[in-house]
């Protein structure tokens, strides 16, 4: 690896010429920006607008991952995830966003949060940011309180509990492919090498 280069993902934005809607709807818009290259001439460039999203790996005291499963529409799929939601609260803390999305979608609390990774979730074609958190010490909401109405994809949502290092086999093998929950998978894998030790707290700024 090359010494004078910082492997690190650094924010930058070229001159936009020109901005244009193309499509709006319940969560995103479609936008066509002119980019002046710095080394080249203008160009289109295609993308939706997202107002990003928390997700949760939720992780007992036998180190089993929480994981539910939900329909989307757009791969015609019926997919393992980890709970997670839109960054629809102007204003909220990311970490208060990502334990509503663990009660309501999971019926549980956790007692200790911790940032686990950041991405995003398409950068070719979205500007939709990712944050993965890793939630433990955890504590059943009885139903009487968890008083949230599922609807729509949300009926029915299975709840299994998977040992942290078969859900990474499930990655590998194919048999997982949400990217949140990819990521948060692996990255919690990773790690617990170093007993978490690394992680960031669950307030960390974002990129």
């Amino acid at each position: 690896m090359n010494p004078r280069v910082k492997v690190e993902d650094t924010p930058e934005a070229w001159e936009v010429v020109e901005s244009r809607s193309r499509f709006e709807g319940r969560v995103i818009e479609v936008v066509t920006d002119t980019v002046r290259m710095p080394r080249d001439e203008i160009a289109d460039r295609d993308y939706a607008v997202h107002p990003g999203s928390v997700a949760v790996l939720a992780l007992d005291e036998q180190d089993r991952v929480l994981l539910i499963r939900q329909y989307r529409h757009p791969t015609r799929h019926l997919l393992w995830e980890l709970p997670a939601g839109i960054r629809d609260v102007a204003g909220e803390a990311l970490v208060t966003g990502a334990a509503r999305e663990l009660a309501e979608e999971a019926g549980y609390r956790a007692g200790t949060w911790y940032t686990l990774v950041d991405l995003f979730s398409s950068p070719g074609m979205s500007d939709e940011r990712i944050r993965v958190f890793l939630a433990r010490d955890l504590t059943k909401i009885p139903d009487e309180e968890n008083g949230f109405v599922h609807e729509h994809e949300e009926i029915d949502m299975p709840v299994e509990w998977v040992p942290l290092p078969d859900a990474v086999e499930k990655v590998l093998m194919g048999m997982i492919h949400n990217s949140p929950s990819v990521a948060g998978i692996l990255a919690a894998y990773a790690a617990s090498v170093e007993g978490f030790a690394l992680l960031r707290p669950a307030d960390a700024p974002e990129a």
